[in-house]
């Protein structure tokens, strides 16, 4: 699947069901009512595009998730830094940072993922 844009509020229903999965459909919007105040029709609407765009399967009126959460945070993360910073990481990274001061875990964990990107 090439396209893994999500709305703000699809996201926050995949969050339900990465959360809960498998979830009975029922269920689900009982808690998307709780959560996000939503209606059964509603509900089981965003079931219903989000199954034929291929995001989720709803078998037996149980829900799961086809793409995974990673995923769906890789591709935001590609096309955020695409569309706000050309494609530059280290220019996405100062603006990131701005204002802001790392954990020596955080600094750690960091340095960790730069030098693994290098070997990669």
């Amino acid at each position: 699947m090439d396209e893994l844009k999500l709305f703000d509020a699809e996201f926050r229903f995949m969050n339900i069901v990465w959360e809960l999965e498998p979830v009975n459909s029922k269920e689900l919007s009982v808690i998307c009512g709780e959560r996000l105040g939503w209606k059964r029709p509603t509900t089981y609407t965003v079931i219903r595009k989000l199954s034929e765009r291929g995001f989720l399967i709803n078998d037996n009126a149980m829900v799961s998730a086809i793409v995974k959460r990673d995923q769906v945070q890789q591709y935001e993360a590609n096309s955020l830094l695409d569309k706000a910073f050309d494609g530059s990481i280290p220019s996405f990274i100062a603006a990131f940072l701005t204002g802001k001061s790392l954990s020596d875990d955080e600094a750690i964990a960091l340095q960790k993922m730069i030098e693994q990107a290098k070997r990669d």
